[in-house]
Order: C-alpha cells, then sequence, then structure tokens
C-alpha cells in the first residue's frame, strides 16, 4: 500500500455501481508514443545506461501526451539524480526516495497513473489458436473432414 491508499483497479475491473460522473472522471489516453511530441532534447552522454534508457523510454509512454515543458525538465533533472546514484559507490536512501517521488509525479507506473485517475488504453491483444489445434484443423480440411 502506497502513502494514498492501495493501488485502484483499472475501470474495466471495477464491479459494482458507480455513478455518471465517476465513470467519467477518468482521463483516458491512447498507449505508445504521442503523435505531436515537441523536439526534446536527447539524454546527457555522461548518464548511466539505465537513467538514458528510462528517460528515452518516457517518449514511447502514453502519458507523455500530457507532459508540458516543465515536465521534460523534470524528467531531466530525474534521469539526471538517477544517474548519479547509478554512478555513486554507495546509494543514498534519501536520494532515491526523492528520485522516486519525482518519478512518481510524472506518472512513470501504472499505479501512479490510476491514482490520478489516468488509464492508457491498451491494444486488444490479439488471440491466437495453439499451433496444434490448427494443424489437426488443416488436416481434417485437407482429408475431407
Amino acid at each position: 500500500m502506497g502513502a494514498r491508499g492501495p493501488i485502484p483497479k483499472r475501470s474495466e475491473e471495477r464491479m459494482g455501481h458507480r455513478s455518471k460522473e465517476e465513470k467519467q472522471s477518468r482521463t483516458r489516453a491512447p498507449a505508445g508514443p504521442p503523435l505531436d511530441l515537441p523536439d526534446l532534447p536527447e539524454p546527457d552522454e555522461h548518464w548511466h545506461d539505465i537513467a538514458t534508457d528510462w528517460y528515452l523510454s518516457l517518449r514511447e509512454s502514453g502519458q507523455a501526451a500530457f507532459y508540458q515543458p516543465s515536465d521534460w525538465a523534470m524528467a531531466r533533472y530525474a534521469a539526471h539524480v538517477m544517474s548519479q546514484v547509478l554512478l555513486s559507490e554507495r546509494a543514498n536512501g534519501q536520494l532515491v526516495a526523492a528520485l522516486n517521488s519525482v518519478m512518481s509525479s510524472l506518472l512513470t507506473t501504472e499505479g501512479d497513473r490510476r491514482r490520478a485517475r489516468m488509464e492508457l488504453e491498451r491494444r486488444p491483444a490479439v488471440k491466437q489458436a495453439p499451433a496444434g489445434v490448427t494443424a489437426i484443423a488443416d488436416y481434417r480440411a485437407s482429408i475431407g473432414g
């Protein structure tokens, strides 16, 4: 459980009666990279690889559609601090806690987004028949059965 209680369920997982207001109070965005990202600064070449990967992953995330220039500046700051933590000999607990707070404010995890009543629309999974079933069906079709 986090500081603000347990992580709420996704809206399609919730059961029971809800008011129209509650049903409409969620902000939805498509998962995946936004179509109209501004020109963003490239990662610093001195950052740790994990910090660089995290920063670049934000560009591919659906919540980036809501980011303003100040959010991108905060993301660069978080990547810089993350890099310092990862490159240091000893981890500083206060620095890690502050970094987690910044990352949470950028809604980088599913739980953070649910608490903020934002959901990224997942693409429907494509159902595939198991290979054995397909092979049997093809065999039956070939022998006329």
